[in-house]
């Protein structure tokens, strides 16, 4: 299992996501990989993830609330309490009928998932590693050393950074907003690479390009070489 978080909303996390499900997919077709997102506000991200790998919305979204709004004041406005056992129930189920599960966080690590819980107590008490994704701007290194600082504040197992590119950008803006280097001395956390700007997040074959040129075999501990050694494209095992 793989907890998919990020320093903020709209960061890049289903990008991130469609990317590496993308190149399992054409790369490791023997895996049978799941997406999850517990919870979701408002429509996005399970119609996505359904629409582009052909997923049942309901399956990778356990509990949804209708007002794109963060889910204690959603689920307030709606009358209901948030069931995370029943998230925690669908993570299990999942694990049980895939030999890998993505679980797509939303907002950022401090994001609030109950009025007592917010995203790190989840990864924390669910007991996921967490990758966590920083979208290229002004203000990304900041962000970084602030969510890799609550990511030990609560204990949560973070492999490494993901960089991710929301718009169109030139390898010097790169550099200078989201400097890879200064980052990993900053956060003592591998960055992994970064998401090039996608103008279509729908193209498989581009979203698996993507994942491709991530450092994986630090992403997923597991991740081994072919036994071809002349062959580049890695495989996984016992995840």
């Amino acid at each position: 299992m793989l907890l998919i978080t990020s320093t903020d909303t709209d960061a890049g996390k289903t990008v991130l996501t469609a990317a590496l499900v993308a190149y399992a997919q054409k790369h490791l077709p023997q895996q049978n990989w799941g997406i999850l997102k517990p919870i979701q506000c408002g429509t996005g991200d399970r119609e996505f993830y359904s629409e582009l790998f052909g997923r049942s919305a309901e399956d990778i979204n356990p509990v949804y609330l209708s007002n794109p709004l963060a889910p204690p004041i959603a689920a307030a406005l709606a009358g209901v309490e948030i069931d995370l056992a029943k998230a925690w129930q669908a993570l299990q189920q999942m694990r049980q009928q895939h030999d890998f599960v993505l679980v797509e966080a939303l907002g950022g690590l401090g994001a609030p998932m109950t009025a007592e819980l917010v995203v790190a107590d989840i990864a924390r008490d669910w007991r996921l590693p967490a990758v966590l994704v920083v979208p290229v701007k002004l203000g990304a290194i900041g962000s970084a050393v602030a969510n890799v600082a609550l990511a030990r504040q609560y204990n949560v197992q973070l492999r490494g950074i993901v960089l991710n590119c929301p718009q169109p950008l030139f390898d010097s803006e790169i550099a200078n907003f989201a400097p890879a280097e200064l980052i990993q001395s900053l956060t003592r956390t591998p960055v992994l690479g970064c998401l090039p700007y996608l103008p279509n997040a729908r193209n498989l074959d581009a979203l698996a390009a993507a994942a491709a040129n991530l450092d994986l075999e630090i992403l997923f501990p597991n991740l081994m070489a072919s036994n071809n050694p002349d062959e580049k494209t890695p495989r996984l095992a016992n995840v």
